[in-house]
């Protein structure tokens, strides 16, 4: 039989692989993704190799010049993807074989795709990763414009989604900004183990060639190289990290869709959606249904998902390189269809929210919002917490059952709890004064609330990449 030599390793078979064998092995249909990131670290290890006087100048110069030929018909479409050449990196180094002759077929020297796809998957992830901190500073910079305009207008703060204190609306979308740039710092940490390039450890072992790894590494951007061939070639830990991060943005994304779906609620009336941001009914006219908001809750799903099918393939993974890893390109792909477009729509949807801020101001009056007002009022009669705390308790009890806010009670009902009790009570029921005196570092308080402005408006501007014109801002 004759030797299978439309493969690179095809030299040590005599039958090729059976149709279905190569069309559930290939990976060229969804890794053609990568081949910008391909060509770039292919001319970056070109150039070493000619540099080193492993290539002749001549050659080197013609595989840089191919390359780019390759990448032209790629970004104009004319490449011709052909499923037998397996993957990305075959495909681009047959075209460029055909493009300048033998010189080609040295471009692999001193690599091999095990340490060719690491660094190539590397630039990629990379590049993936500073365009999510793009869009997390665009929708950090929504989440700030609007909380500029509403310092003063308050609404319940929850827990258990219960009613517990009064906060302004600019404390409560500033907690998801500040969720949002613990996600930027998080992926900007996680770029420096991305920046790692695994060139020049070959197929596990390193290479016999006098290869300078380090010149590739800076060309590309990289900091480092790895310190272990093993290591290199079997490290997947920059996917996890990278899925880790999109998994834990999602998890913001999806809380802040889950307000919006009960702000939007009657019931509640916080928010009025814009149309643009919602669907109706095929049958009841009505009705204006947040579905964005619970497409990107549930999309959060999709994310997850990937990051535990990513842990279940490396979990049991011996060293170095396994075929395996070849799964961690779709699942990062899938993941980053899902990243992109939900920090757009949730920026655009969140300037163009309208808040009811009236409903909102209305609802402080439910639920005893100002109790721990009453308890802290009581405490500074010199009265110990936890008896303040009992007799505000009495308060309540009473309220409730005559009917009653809190602030409703008359001064002669509150001091049969507590003689204490003098007419300043009702300055430190109100709803407004319970917020404006909270201004602890990090609090509600106005004070308090124009520091996290400025803290976040410095950072935004630290790192924003664009200055876009700013729209107009809604109430």
């Amino acid at each position: 039989m004759m030797p299978v030599d439309n493969q690179s390793w095809g030299g040590r078979f005599t039958e090729a692989p059976k149709d279905a064998v190569a069309a559930y092995t290939q990976s060229q249909s969804f890794d053609r993704a990568l081949a910008g990131q391909d060509i770039r670290a292919s001319k970056a290890h070109a150039r070493m190799l000619g540099e080193t006087g492993i290539l002749t100048p001549e050659e080197s110069r013609a595989i840089l010049d191919g390359l780019d030929h390759v990448l032209a018909e790629i970004q104009g479409g004319g490449f011709i993807w052909k499923q037998d050449l397996e993957d990305v990196h075959m495909n681009i180094e047959a075209r460029l074989t055909e493009l300048i002759g033998a010189a080609g077929k040295k471009l692999h020297t001193g690599r091999s795709r095990n340490d060719q796809v690491g660094l190539t998957f590397r630039l990629y992830v990379a590049d993936h990763l500073v365009d999510w901190q793009n869009r997390v500073i665009e929708l950090c910079n929504v989440l700030h414009r609007r909380a500029t305009r509403h310092t003063q207008d308050i609404l319940p703060g929850c827990t258990h989604l219960q009613p517990a204190q009064p906060v302004s609306l600019a404390h409560h979308l500033l907690a998801y900004a500040w969720m949002f740039r613990r996600d930027w710092l998080r992926m900007e940490d996680a770029l420096k183990r991305v920046r790692v390039s695994p060139l020049g450890a070959a197929a596990l072992a390193g290479a016999t060639y006098p290869l300078n790894p380090q010149s590739v590494a800076r060309e590309v951007g990289f900091a480092e190289i790895y310190e272990n061939s093993l290591d290199a070639v079997s490290d997947r830990d920059f996917v996890l990290e990278s899925l880790f991060c999109a998994s834990t943005l999602m998890t913001h994304l999806s809380r802040l869709c889950e307000e919006i779906v009960l702000w939007a609620n009657p019931a509640f009336g916080f928010v009025k959606l814009p149309d643009s941001y919602a669907t109706g009914s095929s049958i009841m006219p009505q009705k204006k249904n947040p579905d964005v908001a619970e497409l990107m809750r549930g999309k959060t799903g999709r994310v997850y998902g990937a990051l535990t099918a990513m842990l279940t393939v490396m979990k049991g993974l011996p060293l170095a390189y396994n075929r395996d890893m070849q799964e961690d390109k779709e699942a990062f792909f899938d993941a980053d269809a899902t990243v992109r477009p939900s920090l757009h729509i949730m920026a655009g949807m969140m300037d163009e929210l309208v808040f009811c801020t009236e409903k909102m101001s209305e609802a402080c009056a439910a639920g005893f919002l100002n109790a721990t007002e009453l308890a802290d009022y009581l405490v500074g009669k010199n009265i110990p917490f936890r008896d303040a705390h009992h007799t505000t308790g009495q308060a309540v009890r009473l309220a409730e059952s005559r009917g009653k806010r809190l602030e409703e009670l008359s001064l002669q009902e509150l001091q049969t709890l507590e003689p204490r009790i003098s007419e300043d009570v009702y300055t430190a029921l109100d709803y407004a004064t319970a917020v404006n005196r909270r201004e602890t570092p990090g609090g509600t308080g106005p004070r308090a609330v124009a520091s996290q402005l400025a803290h976040l408006n410095d950072w935004i501007y630290a790192h924003r990449t664009v200055k876009k014109h700013k729209r107009p801002l809604r109430p």
